[in-house]
C-alpha cells in the first residue's frame, strides 16, 4: 500500500507541476500575443473549464496522498524527509493559488462582459500579477514533484 500511495503522490504532483508549467511555457505566452479582448475572453473561459472533477481530484489528491505517504513512511527518514519537503512545497503552491491566482481569476470572472469594454486595463491588472504568481507555483510544484520522485527512488532502493 505504501508504494501505491507514494506512486499516486508522485503522479499527481507531476501532473500539477506540468499544468503550471504549461501555463508558464505556452498558455500565457500565447495569450500575451493575442489581442487584449481575445486574451481576456480566453482566460475567462479557461477559468470556467478548469473547474471540473478530474482537476479537483488531482489538485487535492496531490496534497492528501503526499500527506498520507509522509505518515506511512514516518519510520523511514530517507523516504519521509523528501516527502515532507514535497508536502511543504505543494502546500506553498496551494497557498499561492488560494491567496493570489484564484482571487485574480474570480475578479476577472466577476467582470464578465464588462471586461470586454476595457480589455486593455483588465489585461494589465490581471495578467502581470497572475503570470508572476504562476511562476512561483511552477517552481514550488516542480520542487514538490522532484522531492517526491526522490522519495520514490529511495523507497524503491529499499524494497528492491
Amino acid at each position: 500500500m505504501r508504494t501505491a500511495v507514494l506512486l499516486f503522490a508522485v503522479l499527481t504532483l507531476g501532473l500539477m507541476a506540468g499544468l503550471f508549467y504549461a501555463y508558464a511555457g505556452s498558455v500565457m505566452p500565447g495569450l500575451r500575443r493575442a489581442a487584449d479582448r481575445s486574451a481576456v475572453d480566453a482566460m475567462q473561459h479557461i477559468n470556467v473549464a478548469i473547474q471540473n472533477p478530474l482537476f479537483g481530484l488531482i489538485f487535492v489528491g496531490a496534497l492528501v496522498s503526499t500527506a498520507i505517504a509522509v505518515f506511512q513512511n514516518r519510520d523511514r527518514t530517507d523516504v519521509a524527509g523528501p516527502l515532507l519537503i514535497a508536502l511543504v512545497l505543494y502546500a506553498a503552491t496551494l497557498a499561492v493559488t488560494f491567496a493570489a491566482n484564484i482571487p485574480l481569476n474570480n475578479r476577472l470572472d466577476r467582470l464578465g462582459a464588462a471586461a470586454r469594454t476595457d480589455p486593455e486595463r483588465q489585461r494589465a491588472e490581471f495578467f502581470t500579477p497572475w503570470v508572476r504568481w504562476n511562476l512561483v507555483r511552477t517552481v514550488t510544484s516542480t520542487g514538490a514533484f522532484g522531492a517526491a520522485a526522490w522519495a520514490l527512488a529511495e523507497h524503491g532502493a529499499y524494497i528492491g
